[in-house]
């Protein structure tokens, strides 16, 4: 039964146990980010628009990491961007540094930092170990991107343009398979590492 009140360990924790957690969590950081970068750049032909499976990595990596580490990584992909590397979705075309985070898409990069921080604090609470629970918890994480997307997007172009239509509904098709994927991925890593610890 999942409460709310127990802590569980990490699907990381449990799968990288040692003595050295911070050497752990700098190399997951740095991965985690790279991850990210490469996430941002693949498009995969989609309908209506092609997407990225960069929200997807967001949630995975809050999920698999935890709150703390899944923030921290996602923030450390955000400062990589913010000193000028291209590492975000339409870079350097579309600008670079801190021109380009204060553009129209700067509150989804936002975003991506609360919806790690949030789907991580759930997988402590063992909210990654079922379908059902990893599902509501990508549901709300998702929702959690989007949110601080659109109302930065309407913030910066203004609201009298069509902001949903920019920013929210080309892109619900992509996040429904995305949050379908990550429900699945991670509780079936969970099944196997289960079955190997019997």
């Amino acid at each position: 039964m999942i409460t709310l009140s127990k802590s569980h360990p990490t699907l990381v924790q449990t799968l990288w146990q040692g003595e050295n957690a911070m050497l752990r969590n700098v190399f997951l950081a740095i991965v985690g980010s790279l991850a990210l970068w490469v996430s941002a750049k693949i498009q995969v032909p989609f309908y209506p628009v092609p997407m990225t499976m960069q929200t997807f990595m967001v949630l995975v990596i809050g999920m698999a990491f935890g709150w703390k580490l899944g923030a921290a990584t996602v923030l450390l992909y955000l400062a990589e961007g913010a000193l000028g590397l291209p590492v975000f979705a339409g870079t350097p075309e579309k600008g670079i540094g801190l021109a380009y985070m204060a553009g129209p898409t700067g509150g989804y990069l936002l975003g991506f930092v609360v919806s790690a921080a949030t789907v991580g604090w759930l997988a402590h609470k063992g909210w990654d170990r079922n379908v059902l629970t990893t599902l509501a918890a990508m549901i709300l994480g998702t929702a959690i991107i989007f949110a601080f997307g659109v109302v930065w997007l309407g913030a910066v172009i203004g609201w009298e343009k069509p902001v949903l239509q920019f920013g929210l509904y080309p892109f619900l098709l992509g996040a429904v398979f995305k949050i379908g994927l990550a429900a699945a991925v991670l509780p079936m890593i969970w099944k196997q590492v289960s079955n190997r610890g019997e």
